[in-house]
């Protein structure tokens, strides 16, 4: 398997969990991400958020993406970026026009956040492999 799987993989189960760390708490929340390519898993959020300050406090994060009926996971741990240009913003409201219920119609709107995954590990897991998740390769991407 190689990065291009977990793309896939990841495109096909958008919905996933996201982890953040506040202080020495993890917080875990569920997220639609927005798409994933070869630069890593993008997602679009709110700045009142509170992952949003997590992410500044800290970057690490973990995601779990999953199949419908369970039988197959990928767990993403790496870190993530803030995203501000205006190019990225402008194609993330043309492309999730929900945001614009929220007030967001413009790049510039300080409400957006948008981040990306950018580095870090992934690995696929199945019930075949819960006595052997330490043994599981990890696929590596970005810097």
């Amino acid at each position: 398997m190689d990065f291009q799987d977990c793309i896939k993989f990841a495109n096909e189960n958008k919905t996933c969990y996201l982890a953040t760390v506040e202080g020495d708490q993890p917080r875990v929340r569920a997220m639609g991400m927005w798409y994933a390519d070869e630069a890593g898993f993008w997602f679009q959020g709110q700045t009142v958020k509170a992952f949003y300050k997590q992410l500044q406090s800290n970057p690490k994060v973990e995601l779990n993406f999953t199949t419908k009926d369970f039988n197959k996971v990928m767990r993403v741990y790496g870190k993530a970026k803030i995203i501000t240009d205006n190019a990225i913003r402008t194609k993330c409201i043309a492309e999730r026009p929900f945001v614009k219920n929220m007030g967001i119609t413009t790049p510039d709107n300080p409400l957006l956040a948008v981040f990306q995954v950018y580095t870090g590990e992934a690995y696929f897991w199945t019930f075949a492999d819960s006595m052997k998740e330490a043994d599981i390769p990890r696929i590596k991407f970005g810097k």
